[in-house]
């Protein structure tokens, strides 16, 4: 019979842990700094313009957004599903979902010019805009992951702990087809035209959250010298390899689907042959380094079996998935509107002209200061509670779990 896993805070008495901290610490700072630039200057330091107004800023925070709903994905498969191997997993993967979420509202709070304008969409609700929708799904998501947490962690509370985590599951599908449905209901943009986004940005956080779970479970039993099995983590890297070939599937679906239809022709030719930085970034980074190279190397019999391949893999997914985001929204962006279809348009307003966007280092600073609060969030939380099992070698999981692999 399997013992229940015993929960430990780390020591983080180490010059290693004092140097993580205190980079990510200055991350974060730098980040602080260039919004109150931005702040100080307007957005006209940015790369942003009247025609691509949402820049690199919003693609590290709908990546981190979207991938905060994936990572709490290895807290449900153990309590929605019944996986006994993942349970000792939840506490982490609970924290990570809620950290990622922070770092990612952070940058998108941070981006918006003017903050304070927040209390406004907060407190005044347009429920015909689906950003009024996420609103409530954001908020609603963290109350729920928190009250999942707490039931996990607390004896008392575990007899509820089943219901908070089926309310998470749904909850988190709810918030991931509302972040795709702002991109899918938006009909002015001929790449986002499609209804199909939603569920494509779900696979896509099962993919994205999976590979940042796989990274930071990897280095925190690392860095603590604490064990980590091969039945816990090539379980999850074969997970990992399931949802890179479903994001692979909807992409392709996503894409014949715009050609089958004539009227977004044109759009598909610029990300796929004519977009120059776009189309590079879609086959090389987003399809090739991204995709196809991680999911080769978590299946191949021997290279799929090596740690540093699997971190490697994890982090090729990370990379192709910010590529992915960037390719959708700001070549959605760059792509001309077509106000009136089957008309070729001129004005002196950019009409018809591809536009042109190149990300200043104070988005990018702002972007990365996001990752870095979050995994401040995470390595704080792991320090003060109890969130890691001291042990998850072989001997340790639910041995028939560890035999099915």
């Amino acid at each position: 019979m399997k013992l229940a896993p015993n929960y430990r805070e780390i020591e983080g008495k180490s010059t290693g842990f004092r140097v993580l901290l205190g980079g990510l610490g200055l991350l974060a700072a730098l980040a602080f700094g260039a919004f109150l630039y931005m702040e100080h200057s307007g957005h006209y330091v940015t790369g942003m313009t009247n025609q691509i107004v949402w820049g690199m800023p919003h693609v590290f925070a709908i990546f981190l957004i979207v991938a905060a709903s994936g990572a709490l994905n290895v807290a449900s498969i153990g309590t929605v599903f019944g996986k006994s191997l993942y349970k000792p997993l939840g506490r982490l993967s609970g924290l990570l979902a809620i950290a990622l979420l922070l770092g990612g509202l952070m940058v998108l709070v941070l981006d918006l010019g003017h903050p304070d304008r927040l209390i406004v969409a907060m407190t005044y609700y347009n429920f015909k805009s689906i950003f009024a929708w996420n609103i409530i799904l954001y908020n609603g998501f963290l109350a729920v992951t928190i009250v999942y947490l707490w039931f996990m962690m607390e004896r008392k509370m575990n007899r509820y702990y089943r219901a908070a985590g089926t309310v998470a599951f749904v909850w988190r599908l709810i918030l991931t087809t509302g972040t795709g449905s702002i991109f899918g209901w938006l009909v002015a943009r001929s790449a986002y035209d499609m209804a199909m986004l939603a569920p494509m940005f779900i696979i896509m956080s099962f993919a994205f959250g999976l590979a940042i779970f796989i990274l930071v479970l990897m280095a925190a039993y690392s860095w603590t010298g604490r064990p980590l099995g091969d039945a816990v983590l090539f379980r999850l890297k074969n997970l990992l390899g399931v949802f890179i070939a479903a994001v692979l599937y909807f992409v392709m679906v996503y894409h014949l689907s715009n050609l089958y239809a004539t009227e977004h022709h044109g759009v598909e030719r610029f990300i796929l042959m004519d977009g120059g930085i776009y189309t590079q970034l879609f086959w090389i980074v987003q399809i090739l380094i991204g995709s196809l190279l991680p999911l080769a190397m978590v299946y191949h019999p021997t290279i799929g079996k090596s740690r540093p391949a699997i971190a490697t893999a994890s982090l090729l997914v990370i990379i192709g998935g910010m590529a992915q985001v960037y390719v959708l929204l700001i070549g959605g962006q760059a792509y001309p509107l077509e106000i009136f279809p089957g008309y070729e348009v001129t004005s002196s307003f950019h009409d018809g002209v591809v536009n042109s966007y190149s990300p200043s280092i104070w988005e990018i600073t702002l972007g990365v200061g996001g990752v870095a609060v979050a995994l401040l969030v995470v390595t704080i939380a792991i320090r003060v509670l109890r969130f890691l099992p001291v042990s998850l070698a072989d001997d340790a999981v639910d041995p028939h779990a560890a035999k099915a692999d």
